[in-house]
C-alpha cells in the first residue's frame, strides 16, 4: 500500500499542447470520465477538465501516469472537488435524457 501511494507522489503533472490538436498530460492518477467532447481526470494536482470536439486518447499509460490526446482543444480547467460531483451527476443525467 505504502509503494502505490510514493508511485503517486512520484508523478510530476505536466500539460503539453500542440497547435491546439494534441495535449499530453502527465501525473495523470486516473480517468474519471471522457467522450468526444470533454475528458475528466485526477492528477497530481487536482481535478482537470480538457474540452473540445473530436477528441480521442491517442496512448493511455497508466504505470507512468500519461495520457496523450488528439482533437481539437477549446480549454484546459483545474475544478475542484465540488464541481467534479457537479460534472458526474450531469454526465449521468445526460445519460438518461
Amino acid at each position: 500500500m505504502d509503494k502505490v501511494k510514493e508511485m503517486e507522489n512520484s508523478f510530476n503533472h505536466g500539460i503539453s499542447i500542440a497547435e491546439r490538436k494534441s495535449v499530453l498530460v502527465t501525473g495523470v492518477k486516473k480517468i474519471d470520465s471522457f467522450d468526444n467532447e470533454e475528458f475528466l481526470m485526477d492528477t497530481t494536482l487536482g481535478y482537470l477538465v480538457i474540452k473540445g470536439s473530436e477528441l480521442e486518447i491517442i496512448k493511455l499509460d497508466t504505470y507512468q501516469g500519461n495520457v496523450s490526446i488528439k482533437g481539437n482543444v477549446d480549454s484546459l480547467a483545474y475544478v475542484n472537488k465540488d464541481m467534479k460531483k457537479d460534472k458526474e451527476e450531469s454526465f449521468l443525467n445526460k445519460l438518461f435524457k
